[in-house]
């Protein structure tokens, strides 16, 4: 097609491209637990914490919004691996926690993660790994000035 040669040049579509590559092999990799990326990244997020965490503060932390996270762990919910529980400090709120069976299958999910990205950092190089997010951080925020005007 005509605008294949814009696309190969274009750094917006290469990025959604690869990060949908990337997130269908993470998935892939995932499958035998059950679970999808995302799904894994809010059970993973959940996990890690001292202490329960609000949906609000997972969608800060992954820059989406709250029906994402509410989408995501309503599915966790259905799996019994995560419960929420009214936060006694503000009925108005709810705070997450892992069930037995979440606890144990984020620990899955956080070595797989953790595989992958040791994988990524043995095969490239951790400081060039590095070098290419701050490069793709600042095409980022060019593209972000470029497009208010």
């Amino acid at each position: 097609m005509r605008i294949e040669s814009f696309l190969e040049q274009s750094p917006v579509f290469q990025v959604s491209r690869i990060a949908r590559r990337m997130e269908s092999s993470l998935n892939a990799a995932l499958k035998q637990e059950e679970l999808m990326f995302s799904e894994s990244l809010m059970l993973a997020a959940i996990f890690l914490e001292k202490k329960r965490v609000r949906p609000s503060e997972l969608a800060r932390t992954f820059e989406t919004t709250r029906g994402n996270v509410s989408h995501i762990v309503s599915s966790l919910e259905a799996k019994r691996l995560v419960r929420r529980r009214i936060d006694p400090d503000d009925a108005r709120g709810f705070l997450l926690e892992l069930e037995p069976a979440g606890r144990r299958k984020a620990a899955r999910v956080a070595g797989i993660l953790d595989r992958m990205q040791s994988g990524i950092e043995r095969e490239i190089g951790a400081a060039k790994l590095e070098a290419a997010l701050r490069q793709m951080d600042a095409v980022e925020k060019l593209c972000g000035q470029l497009t208010r005007g």
